[in-house]
């Protein structure tokens, strides 16, 4: 990590010498290959000491990065901020340098009744309202999980016990009026009730900033990425109990774990089927 705040680098790809990435202040080597994106950067923490070590290999502006291991595998969490923008940002210069795999971590409000706070919901694809995606692909190309994260994380659930919910999930720009509630002194605008109706009719389940910034992105990169939260409101009951976020943190620690089991045994079989006289 390196706190440098003078320096020259070219305009469209800025770098610190040594490839340091401009908003995450890392560096190839400095993360695995699996990435957690929590959004706030007090949660990085919460993540990696949950880890068997750790290191901060990064802390700029919002983002917070730590790598270490658990179970004999390489992991690394990087606080993304609140948003599509400075997630954007966060997840380019984290591919730059490296990263395979994204599993984003938050917080979420529900938006059908049947799920309670404390649940956890899995996004399999995204509603695009993030304000970020559309500057790099059409409104009409899918905010799609990975069929593998998405497995990993329900499979992580059953093995936790944890109640969980997988589905499809509205990110919005904003956290008051691009999510049906009212702005500062009141006010809003009449789409705002026909865009929630909407979406409940068409069983979309959730609320949250970042998903479809991460999963369009990772689509786009080439990556796998996939979304998991803790439900902390539900906006149709009115409940709200911040609560629950450490089974966010361990569904989504768990998967990355397994994650790197089946890509292991995938590595197994290739070089069975490639070299049989090498694996007996």
């Amino acid at each position: 990590m390196e706190d440098k705040k003078n320096w020259e680098s070219k305009a469209d790809r800025p770098e610190l010498d040594g490839n340091i990435q401009y908003h995450i202040r890392c560096k190839p080597g400095d993360i695995a290959d699996i990435v957690l994106l929590p959004g706030d950067p007090d949660r990085v923490p919460k993540i990696s000491e949950k880890w068997d070590e750790f290191k901060e290999v990064g802390r700029n502006r919002e983002h917070v990065t730590h790598t270490g291991k658990i179970r004999g595998i390489d992991i690394s969490a990087c606080s993304t901020g609140a948003g599509g923008g400075s997630t954007a940002s966060a997840m380019e210069g984290l591919a730059t340098i490296g990263a395979k795999t994204f599993i984003r971590v938050g917080t979420t409000s529900a938006i059908q009744s049947h799920i309670r706070p404390g649940d956890l919901i899995i996004s399999s694809g995204a509603v695009r309202y993030d304000g970020t995606s559309e500057n790099y692909v059409n409104l009409n190309y899918p905010a799609v999980a990975d069929y593998e994260v998405v497995a990993a994380l329900v499979e992580a659930c059953e093995r936790l016990g944890y109640t969980y919910h997988v589905g499809i999930t509205a990110t919005a720009a904003s956290f008051f009026c691009g999510q049906n509630r009212d702005g500062f002194g009141g006010y809003r605008q009449s789409w705002f009730e026909t865009r929630y109706e909407d979406l409940k009719a068409a069983n979309v389940i959730n609320y949250e900033m970042e998903a479809a910034t991460v999963l369009t992105l990772s689509s786009l990169f080439k990556i796998k990425a996939g979304a998991i939260f803790t439900v902390i409101g539900n906006r149709e009951t009115n409940e709200f109990a911040y609560d629950g976020i450490e089974k966010s943190i361990a569904a989504s620690t768990e998967a990355a774990i397994i994650l790197a089991e089946w890509n292991r045994l995938k590595m197994e079989k290739n070089k069975k089927n490639w070299y049989p006289s090498l694996v007996k």
